[in-house]
């Protein structure tokens, strides 16, 4: 079918020309303005030479300019790839070399790591393009173009692709977040981003009117599928700043009266730490969800007591948003991720390839048109990770007999310990009730007598510390002793992804 992602913008300036699509830093910016700019970028990459299926990558924080480079490159049938912008040089150089990316737009203060590796990437010399911060008055690289001093002379008339771009065309590389190795290209296609649309607008009951507050970083599969894309599909308004600030975040709920709210787990435990939701007025809010590393149940109990509803989810860069709890829910359920989303069928299977009845711990399964195409330039990886279009995720979990999905680890952290599988996941959340722990990782190591026995780092609050004992003692009587850590290690922080979860593999390497 032929169709692409750019066309939200182009039907959005049609429709509603004068409603603001984006308040960005307390500045709205209508769809007239981003579509017109999205296509004075798109007509500069024509001219730059980019056609259908080159890659184009960016390297920026959540800005208006991230928008418009993603809806020109859909507009063309280029392929957009978002880099983490918490990544330093040598993992850029692995990210856009490995989609052989001709093409790089970044903020300034990124060019600190752009510069050192330059000679090594296959960006064209004439291709790095940089959006500077304007009220610093910082300037460009004498190696890179300034975007906006470039963007302004170019037309805002709808840009012709040179060739037709098909909804199963591939749109985005979303690399993975690393969490079990080098992070792997998830490929996405204008079709797909569309069902993710879909899925979200559904599930939210998104209307027009509705004002969308959401600070997840546009790089990430949630900031820019779970939220941007739909938000601006349905003719939302999008709230967002450039970074992350928890007081901010609440107040803007207020000052905007924010219906919609997305917040990654870590950021609304900075929400809550900081107590401003004592002090705002959340009635504007009528759904709120969110998702990322696992959260304990007293986390969403918290925001309930401060007026805010959170509902969990579950998703992958393979397939975002794949289970979503709905709003009416019973409490009974308070421990699930909610139900498959509208345009994915989730099951759980044994090893055998048998699909497992309600209360049995499996690989959780997905199909559906939010599954992702393959990985990028990595046929191994995608022949074992899709099967006859069947995602693996690499999770385990088990599904009650109301089809509620339950979260119960990934399968390359479960151990054996003597004949015992033993879930880390499930120790993890028994210590996080300890008055003690801030966070707290478990990893299986080798061990002489048992095979493998567990090792606990532990982030203690502030001004706390923790012995062995004490973990052993309030493990005593919660959990089977088979599951008991045999050695703890206090640590001074967590390596976490962008989204919050753990990467437990850099603490195995750094103390294992």
């Amino acid at each position: 079918m032929k169709w692409n992602i750019g066309k939200i913008l182009s039907k959005r300036e049609l429709y509603t020309p004068d409603k603001a699509a984006l308040i960005f830093e307390d500045t709205p910016i209508t769809y007239r303005e981003l579509n017109r700019e999205s296509n004075r970028v798109a007509h500069f990459f024509k001219e730059k030479g980019l056609k259908k299926g080159d890659r184009v990558a960016v390297d920026l924080v959540n800005c208006p300019e991230f928008l418009t480079c993603y809806f020109a490159a859909a507009k063309l049938g280029l392929i957009f790839v978002p880099l983490n912008y918490r990544l330093v040089s040598q993992e850029l150089k692995y990210q856009i070399n490995r989609c052989h990316c001709s093409f790089l737009v970044f903020n300034d203060q990124f060019s600190k790591y752009i510069d050192p590796i330059r000679d090594s990437l296959e960006v064209k010399k004439e291709n790095y393009v940089c959006v500077r911060d304007k009220a610093h008055e910082t300037p460009c690289p004498y190696w890179a173009l300034d975007y906006h001093g470039t963007i302004e002379f170019y037309p805002f008339h709808e840009p012709f692709p040179d060739e037709v771009i098909d909804l199963d065309d591939p749109f985005i590389i979303m690399f993975t977040s690393g969490v079990t190795g080098n992070p792997k290209g998830a490929v996405l296609t204008h079709g797909q981003n569309y069902f993710k649309c879909f899925n979200i607008i559904n599930y939210t009951d998104m209307r027009q009117d509705d004002i969308f507050q959401s600070q997840a970083p546009l790089c990430h599969s949630a900031g820019l599928c779970a939220v941007s894309t739909p938000a601006l599909c349905r003719g939302a308004t999008l709230l967002m700043r450039s970074k992350f600030d928890p007081e901010k975040f609440a107040l803007d709920i207020e000052t905007y009266k924010a219906t919609l709210v997305f917040g990654l787990s870590t950021m609304m435990k900075f929400v809550l730490q900081t107590g401003i939701l004592d002090k705002v007025d959340l009635s504007s809010v009528r759904f709120a969800y969110g998702g990322g590393e696992k959260t304990h149940q007293s986390f969403f109990d918290e925001l309930d007591k401060k007026g805010l509803h959170l509902l969990p989810g579950f998703g992958q860069t393979e397939n975002s948003a794949m289970a979503l709890m709905p709003k009416n829910a019973p409490k009974s359920k308070n421990r699930s991720v909610g139900l498959s989303n509208f345009f994915t069928e989730l099951w759980i299977q044994n090893e055998k390839g048998e699909k497992l009845g309600p209360g049995e711990i499996g690989q959780i399964m997905a199909i559906g048109p939010n599954v992702m195409k393959e990985y990028w330039d990595m046929p191994g990886e995608t022949r074992a990770t899709l099967v006859n279009d069947v995602l693996h995720t690499g999770d385990l979990g088990y599904m009650d007999e109301d089809g509620y999905l339950y979260i119960v680890d990934r399968v390359k952290d479960m151990y054996r310990s003597g004949a015992e599988n033993v879930y880390p996941a499930e120790i993890e959340s028994v210590l996080m009730d300890h008055p003690k722990i801030e966070r707290v990782a478990v990893i299986g190591v080798p061990d002489e007598k048992w095979g493998e026995t567990g090792k606990a780092f532990i982030l203690c609050h502030k001004g706390k510390t923790i012995r062995f004992e004490e973990v052993v003692s309030f493990l005593e009587g919660r959990l089977a002793g088979f599951k008991f850590p045999k050695s703890i290690q206090l640590v001074d922080s967590m390596p976490t992804t962008v989204t919050g979860k753990l990467k437990k593999g850099v603490l195995k390497e750094q103390y294992c």
